[in-house]
């Protein structure tokens, strides 16, 4: 397994990340005996970089990544965890809280459901409105002294608050999506980051497996995420479907699966990127996986390049009232 430092200041980690969160939230049911030989294959494999969120079934995930990791040994794995989404009974979300004293309160519950004594990378899932970022860095800062985290990250914030939070303490990585659909940081957010020497942990590869080769509007289930997608929505998804295909075409010319190619393709856009992939199952870690044995010609780029203009995909990456709250979107139209 090949290795990317995330940023100038961040850890070294695996070429690809495993994202959990579909394990416990979002996608409907998960088997948890699958989930836990799946976190063992991906280790494995070398991937180091296992990403989370405290909110990801409710702690659920959190739970689950730690008793996965007994056993193993803690030194050769970095785990990264996003906090700050409130929810309520039934799973719908209330808003997002990154008081100082709520951000060390979050990290305690999620070091004790980890079952570690340090999170690598600590980050807020999404900019809290009514809390300066400055603020919520600074308490992060003073974990990072206590030993309680090693690495401050962002997700999904804008080139401003960027540069804001990067002022009070280093930030090592920025978490965002990114795939051959979801393009929006190109515009401004990717080059701020590059400027200050902070990493990509790009999520969303396979767009929700919009462009993974595998979905079908057959598969469409009211309790998954992708319901509430506009992507997948009817007006929408016929034309991201046909965008699919364009992709599978290619990915038979480079003698790959169409989740290889999009996998392999974010990979491709810089050293400083870090695909996460949100594998459920082994044989999709497989699959991912295979994605290092890709190599794109100049001609494979120029033919995706072709296929997948910015903004190619129809409808937002997200429902518009999530959009409304996300500071990633403030400057640039959502890709």
């Amino acid at each position: 397994m090949d290795t990317r430092k995330l940023g100038s200041t961040g850890p070294t980690v695996s070429l690809i990340g495993l994202g959990a969160m579909g394990m416990s939230d979002f996608y409907g049911p998960a088997d948890r005996s699958e989930s836990i030989a799946t976190i063992h294959a991906a280790l494995d494999a070398g991937i180091t970089l296992i990403d989370t969120g405290d909110f990801y079934g409710m702690g659920h995930n959190e739970m689950l990544i730690g008793e996965a990791l007994k056993g193993r040994s803690r030194d050769t794995i970095q785990i990264s965890v996003k906090f700050g989404a409130l929810r309520d009974r039934n799973y719908g979300f209330l808003g997002y809280d990154s008081r100082p004293a709520a951000v060390k309160n979050f990290a305690a519950y999620s070091l004790q459901r980890l079952g570690v004594d340090h999170i690598d990378i600590y980050r807020p899932a999404r900019l809290d409105p009514n809390v300066p970022i400055e603020d919520t860095v600074g308490a992060m800062a003073d974990m990072i002294k206590a030993g309680w985290i090693k690495h401050i990250g962002l997700s999904e914030v804008g080139s401003d608050t960027i540069r804001r939070a990067h002022a009070v303490h280093p930030i090592a990585d920025l978490q965002i999506e990114y795939s051959l659909i979801s393009r929006g940081i190109e515009t401004d957010i990717l080059k701020t980051c590059r400027e200050l020497g902070i990493g990509i942990t790009a999520y969303g590869v396979l767009a929700r497996g919009l462009i993974s080769g595998h979905w079908s509007k057959d598969r469409a289930n009211p309790k998954d995420f992708r319901s509430l997608s506009r992507r997948f929505q009817a007006g929408n998804i016929d034309a991201n479907l046909a965008l699919a295909d364009r992709l599978r075409v290619i990915a038979a010319d480079v003698g790959a699966s169409p989740a290889q190619v999009a996998i392999a393709w974010v990979a491709a856009q810089g050293n400083d990127i870090v695909p996460l992939v949100g594998a459920r199952r082994r044989e999709r870690l497989t699959e991912a996986l295979g994605a290092l044995d890709v190599r794109l010609t100049d001609a494979h780029l120029a033919a995706l390049a072709e296929a997948f203009p910015p903004g190619a995909a129809a409808g937002g990456r997200y429902p518009e009232e999530h959009l409304r709250h996300m500071d990633s979107e403030k400057r640039a139209k959502a890709s």
